[in-house]
């Protein structure tokens, strides 16, 4: 027999809130507090009008929710049911995103199975499942039935006859999984809302995807309609709903009206039509794109710091230019000196902001911004090519070409746990580096119990210890520097171990020179590293291309060479007859040697390339 159970839990009531501060810490930044607390950038700003500049400093108290504001409405809390989501919580409750996230800081780490959401009282009463008694607050979302065991169930038979998971099954009964079935216990089922197999969890961090392949063709998850005015976009296993948004610069409910179906769920294979909302820019006048390149030559200021690369750079570049204009793109392409900090805005006046299609350029961060205030509300885009950093992140004519160390360390720590089975894991890299904190943070998010070591040199790694046989066990090893010395004596400990002890396993944020130096015996630790740039020497594409460029300039290119010619054949394709290159910045494409995969860093914001290849050595 099932009997119905009802859930009932406190509630909070709140009149004229308190102040809701916050202390600023190492590695606090505006925007990741606004997003702590559910907060837009200019939202933070207006409570602290100090900080409008965006430099804020370590123990600094900062105003997180305002004093004066008053609520007469009541909050209670859910308890989060197997198959919950950010956005089905949303849809189900009718509250937008920001409203959630100001109710539950620090949201992702309390969607797991069993934790309370904070939400408007009214909301549950009228949205949630089943009745809420006179006296109480919430129902848990989703009522739960009581079963008695019988002599012949298993997990597979209860699984089966309530159309639930194993996973759900021993979250509703915690210590059922190790203690196992008796015939007359009974059992808490939760209530199914979607069928068996009917996608995943979609509040787990969007996936990475890998490049299938090494050349310039792009995936075929991304397209744009014959009308220019919609992409569509296939959904890849990992994808979230949150993700996609954050891609695309678009609202739940934009999306929800061109995908109505999205209300059953997000399943990997469907098709999404997404709106290009704001193309941002369109050229004026003209049939030719009119691109400006901006260099830090230094002639003009008799400055040749960085002339090299800057030459690298626009050889690389004027390939580009050449293969472009050959497949019938019309250009006309100008180069300015751009100097050094000092002289660059002597170079502006060299921009005609009335037919300026594209910017690409400068090279330092203070000089973007500078071009940026220059330009103005003209909306011209702007490739930053190196420059990456927090406070560019509020234009919304910015592409931002370099990808972040956090990206890395998230990729990292999802390699580590796929291959995770309770080994100590070793961190190799500069004390009280940021990057051994990127890695050590997204490790132990990722893995909640694990054993992490970090250690400042390679020779510290030592094999454990197998606490039944006494024998050698194997490690997990994790370099998170790009120092050439510190990875080559990386390199040489893990083939040390390797030779030792079957089973370690090795991952490098960067990639070093004795990755390939000794590839056969690294791979006996199945070494896996990250690369912002690496060229396919087989691949048809780059074979023609490093033939061109050998035939212009009788030579192979160089780094800045390979980088200035993925820049600007990356944003070129890009762009239409019309200049709106925003149109089609979701596509994911790869060109010589660099993978390019644009999302915003917050809504309404500039657009940053998340983009790196991944190398897998196997035995």
């Amino acid at each position: 027999m099932i009997k119905k159970i009802l859930l009932i839990t406190a509630f909070g009531l709140t009149f004229g809130a308190q102040a809701q501060n916050h202390t600023v810490s190492k590695g606090d930044t505006p925007y990741n507090i606004s997003k702590k607390y559910g907060l837009s950038l200019s939202e933070l700003y207006a409570l602290n009008p100090s900080i409008k500049d965006g430099t804020i400093a370590i123990g600094q108290v900062l105003v997180v929710r305002n004093s004066t504001t008053k609520s007469s409405s009541a909050n209670g809390y859910i308890i989060l049911q197997p198959k919950q989501t950010i956005y089905g919580i949303t849809k189900q409750y009718h509250i937008t995103e920001q409203q959630l996230r100001s109710l539950n800081p620090d949201l992702e780490s309390k969607m797991k199975i069993g934790n309370r959401i904070v939400l408007p009282l009214a909301n549950i009463q009228r949205y949630g499942k089943g009745t809420v008694s006179e006296n109480s607050t919430v129902l848990a979302t989703g009522s739960l039935e009581k079963y008695t065991v019988e002599p012949r169930d298993n997990y597979y038979k209860i699984t089966r006859k309530f159309n639930i998971s194993q996973q759900e099954l021993f979250a509703s009964n915690p210590g059922l999984e190790s203690k196992g079935l008796k015939a007359g216990d009974i059992i808490v089922i939760p209530a199914s809302t979607q069928g068996p197999n009917n996608g995943g969890d979609a509040s787990s961090a969007t996936a990475q995807v890998e490049v299938k392949s090494e050349n310039s063709a792009t995936n075929d998850t991304v397209q744009e309609s014959s009308d220019h005015e919609y992409v569509t976009y296939t959904v890849k296993s990992g994808d979230t709903v949150f993700g996609i948004l954050n891609r695309f610069g678009i609202t739940l409910d934009q999306l929800l009206s061109l995908n109505p179906e999205l209300s059953s769920g997000l399943r990997s294979g469907m098709v999404l039509r997404i709106k290009v909302l704001d193309a941002q820019y369109s050229k004026k006048s003209g049939d030719a794109l009119n691109v400006v390149i901006m260099l830090p030559f230094g002639f003009d200021s008799n400055d040749s710091r960085y002339r090299s690369i800057s030459t690298d750079f626009l050889t690389g570049a004027k390939l580009a230019i050449e293969r472009s204009a050959k497949g019938g793109q019309k250009l006309d392409v100008k180069i300015v000196d751009a100097g050094n900090e000092q002289s660059f805005k002597q170079s502006l006046s060299q921009i005609n902001k009335d037919n300026t299609d594209l910017i690409i350029g400068p090279l330092f961060k203070s000089s973007v911004l500078e071009v940026l205030d220059y330009i103005g509300d003209t909306k011209i885009p702007v490739v930053a090519p190196f420059a990456n950093s927090e406070d560019l992140y509020g234009y919304n004519n910015l592409i931002i070409v370099e990808t972040t160390d956090k990206v890395y360390a998230e990729k990292i720590a999802d390699e580590v746990k796929n291959v995770y089975s309770n080994q100590k894991i070793y961190i190799v890299g500069e004390r009280g580096s940021e990057r051994v904190a990127l890695v050590k943070a997204s490790l132990e998010k990722q893995l909640k119990n694990g054993e992490i070591v970090v250690v400042s040199s390679p020779s510290a790694i030592q094999l454990d210890k197998n606490m039944a046989t006494g024998q050698d066990a194997p490690v997990i090893a994790v370099l998170a520097s790009n120092e050439e010395g510190l990875g080559e004596d990386f390199g040489k400990k893990v083939i040390e171990l390797s030779s030792q002890v079957s089973g370690v396993k090795a991952f490098s944020m960067y990639y070093n020179s004795i990755f390939e130096s000794r590839i056969d015996e690294l791979s006996q630790a199945n070494l896996v590293y990250l690369m912002d740039r690496k060229v396919n020497t087989d691949g048809k594409f780059e074979k023609q291309v490093l033939g061109e460029y050998d035939r212009l300039y009788c030579k192979m290119p160089s780094k800045y060479a390979i980088i200035g010619f993925d820049v600007v054949s990356d944003v070129l394709s890009r762009e239409n007859a019309k200049g709106e290159i925003f149109k089609q910045i979701g596509k994911v494409q790869t060109q010589l040697a660099t993978k390019f995969e644009y999302v915003r860093a917050q809504r309404g914001g500039a657009y940053i390339n998340t983009g790196y290849r991944v190398i897998r050595l196997v035995p």
